[in-house]
């Protein structure tokens, strides 16, 4: 194999193509973003009986799903003391079962339809080389005693890593989640699923019946929406804008020549760095991820995936990089992730969104959920999840710190007064500077052609920012994300940035 900026998962199965939506139908369910949450409902809902259209806006499993690490597992960090603290022992243990009936869930499709997906059970290994986290640590094993979750604390970890202290949560799990998803939206699509690619929903209207708009001007009339696409484009006045935030994280897949002891591993700290592996095809491959940071508010003197290759080097020896590439995700301000209707004022319209870099099991519990209230059962999380639910006064801290930073980086944005000379600007770098008194990002690509686009979101309005790892421009209020050359390449801005012609519009 040699390096691809393509996802290890994506690049190691052939998934099929779809039409693009060109007429209007009508169906049960309308599911908008072919990920985990919207591929499992979709198989879930149409096992029930219901017809059933999943659309997705570029191609199946190329969103975060086919760009995640595929953990499969209720440790989401140091994350159990803390709910503890925020919501109290009974809804701490409701985010560990949600988890753990999601793997079971997992576990019982890939029985069911025996699903070669590389599935295995692994322990769980949270760590820590700083002495800040190691009474963290310490905690978290109290709040497992009272929620009776099965790890332990230990001084004997497994991988060969510098730390101090880790802490293990038992029988967690991993497998490959693109091989998993194609078998069961084979399963889906032969209980009648309509799958549609490269098909953009816009909007939500409501006539005499509910119907998904298109960017083609199509319609998919339903009597329920989902919205599986990372962030809600039907907002239905949820204020999802001012409810989370996004953040970006790279991997890499490499070859070490040491083997692998087993297990799964992520740091307490910051940088984040996260230790699984996979074999295939008889070899054994490591995915090493970490780097998280705001989007649009990452270090542009830092190549991430340069960070990560000389951790992986230092820690495990030479290495050989496979695959490199990102994903996004994004956290809500109480970190628990929204799951079900949009809003009090639309009941028929669902939202899964803000996993928090665990859609693994969060993105197959939203689908249990929404499919649930869908078929009007009882489900004994959706109250905890759902988007509408009464935990702002345990929130008013994170809420106040989220829009504080949105707040600064719109006003810093609209206020640089950076003014950098075209002339100087080198090949596969990029600048901002002002023409006529508009802020213009200008990059000039390995073959020295020029790039120049208006810098202002076309979301809200803050003003983007560069992400050299990536070449992109990245806005840091609520994460859109767009080509050098202002194509949209994530939500949730619909439209392109401006572009500049600099032999018209350079002031002269």
């Amino acid at each position: 194999m040699s390096e691809q900026t393509k996802s290890l998962w994506n690049e190691s199965v052939h998934l099929p193509s779809f039409p693009t939506l060109e007429e209007s139908l009508e169906v049960d369910v309308g599911i908008v973003g072919a990920g985990i949450t919207g591929i499992t409902a979709a198989y879930l809902l149409a096992k029930q009986g219901l017809k059933v259209a999943l659309i997705e806006t570029s191609q199946i499993l190329q969103g975060t799903t086919g760009h995640t690490t595929a953990k499969v597992t209720a440790q989401h960090g140091l994350i159990y003391d803390k709910l503890i603290k925020q919501f109290g022992v009974e809804n701490a243990k409701k985010y560990y079962q949600a988890a753990t009936e999601a793997k079971t869930l997992i576990e019982n499709i890939i029985q069911t339809h025996q699903i070669e997906c590389h599935y295995t059970n692994e322990n769980a290994y949270v760590y820590t080389n700083t002495d800040n986290y190691i009474e963290q640590i310490k905690n978290e094993m109290k709040a497992y005693d009272k929620l009776n979750i099965s790890g332990e604390l230990t001084d004997n970890l497994p991988l060969d890593i510098p730390y101090q202290l880790a802490i293990s949560m038992h029988d967690q799990a991993q497998f490959h989640p693109v091989q998993y998803l194609k078998a069961i939206l084979e399963e889906a699509i032969a209980n009648d699923v309509h799958v549609f690619e490269n098909t953009s929903a816009i909007d939500v209207e409501f006539n005499k019946k509910t119907a998904i708009m298109t960017a083609n001007n199509q319609r998919i009339i339903c009597d329920y929406v989902i919205q599986a696409s990372h962030y809600p484009f039907f907002d239905g006045q949820g204020f999802y804008p001012v409810r989370m935030y996004a953040e970006r994280e790279y991997v890499l897949a490499i070859k070490t020549e040491k083997d692998f002891p087993g297990g799964m591993y992520i740091n307490a700290e910051t940088p984040t760095r996260s230790v699984r592996n996979i074999r295939l095809n008889g070899e054994d491959i490591w995915i090493i991820a970490g780097d998280s940071h705001k989007v649009g508010q990452g270090d542009q003197k830092i190549n991430y995936f340069k960070n990560l290759a000389k951790f992986a080097k230092d820690t495990f020896g030479p290495i050989k990089i496979i695959n490199k590439w990102s994903a996004q995700d994004y956290t809500t301000i109480d970190g628990i992730p929204y799951i079900g209707t949009v809003s009090s004022a639309h009941d028929n319209v669902f939202v899964a969104t803000g996993f928090n870099k665990w859609g693994m099991t969060n993105g197959t519990t939203a689908a249990k959920v929404i499919t649930d209230l869908i078929m009007k059962r009882r489900n004994e999380y959706s109250e905890f999840f759902a988007p509408t639910r009464s935990s702002f006064p345990n929130s008013i801290k994170p809420f106040i710190s989220t829009n504080m930073n949105v707040t600064k980086e719109f006003i810093k944005g609209k206020f640089d007064t950076t003014k950098q000379s075209i002339s100087n600007i080198k090949t596969d770098q990029a600048i901002v500077t002002k023409i006529k008194g508009s802020r213009i990002g200008i990059y000039k690509d390995q073959q020295n052609n020029i790039h120049a686009v208006k810098t202002t979101c076309t979301h809200l309005g803050c003003e983007v920012s560069w992400n050299t790892t990536e070449r992109t421009w990245e806005c840091p209020c609520h994460g859109s994300r767009f080509s050098y050359t202002g194509e949209v390449i994530q939500g949730p801005a619909k439209e392109p940035l401006q572009t500049i012609d600099l032999n018209t519009d350079v002031e002269k």
